[in-house]
């Protein structure tokens, strides 16, 4: 009888139960209209509760926001689907993430074959995460930072892609600066006092071309 990494063996309940909730979960983002099998795949690959509170576990594969230490927020899957969709995140590209939060969107990220730097403002958040994506074996592929992702870096590399996790009124010009020509950048902008999923796309001469699209429940990223 075969036995995988975490000692699970076939016919194990516990793997056949988190097995069915993995694909429910799955099934359920289709259902909503998700046909990204790269996206989907990436979702299916990392558990969602191992990111989720502990007290909010039995919520993780529903599609719901859930509370963060600090007063942060993870978003609902398929805010995150819908953002990663947009994103169009190529095997090998550079990614800059603002707001680490649990780090469940870095580990979605590099599943997607991202090279990932991720900054969240709270310290502790961005440790906490750095110990789930160990468990998960990324700890080495994302580069996290602790700092306002909004604000001037001392590196100046620019990035292929850059994911935004949270509604802002603008994206600054401190952060388009960092997108490369022919990259996208993708986030919420609020809008008459909701948040709407936004893309910003640059030409291949560098030029900025704003998209704002529909409605999504995201938390307003704080600045600082």
């Amino acid at each position: 009888m075969r036995v995988d990494r975490e000692g699970l063996r076939e016919g194990d309940p516990t793997l056949d139960a988190e097995a069915v909730e993995t694909a429910a979960f799955v099934l359920a983002l289709r259902a909503k209209g998700f046909r990204d099998k790269t996206v989907l795949g990436a979702m299916e690959r990392v558990p969602r509760n191992l990111f989720a509170p502990r007290r909010f576990a039995d919520l993780s594969r529903s599609d719901v926001a859930l509370p963060l230490p600090y007063g942060q927020t993870m978003s609902a899957p398929t805010t995150v689907a819908a953002m990663l969709v947009q994103l169009r995140l190529e095997e090998g590209e550079s990614v800059y993430e603002v707001g680490t939060g649990s780090g469940y969107v870095a580990a979605l990220l590099a599943r997607l074959g991202g090279r990932v730097e991720s900054v969240e403002r709270i310290e502790a958040l961005a440790d906490a995460a750095a110990l789930r994506l160990g468990q998960l074996d990324l700890a080495e592929e994302i580069a996290l930072g602790v700092g306002d992702g909004l604000t001037p870096r001392r590196n100046r590399e620019r990035f292929a892609k850059i994911l935004v996790n949270g509604a802002v009124p603008d994206f600054p010009d401190t952060l388009v600066e960092r997108l490369a020509p022919g990259g996208r950048l993708v986030g919420a902008l609020t809008v008459d006092g909701f948040p709407r999923l936004a893309v910003l796309a640059k030409d291949a001469d560098g030029a900025p071309h704003t998209q704002v699209g529909a409605a999504v429940r995201i938390a307003p990223l704080v600045v600082g």
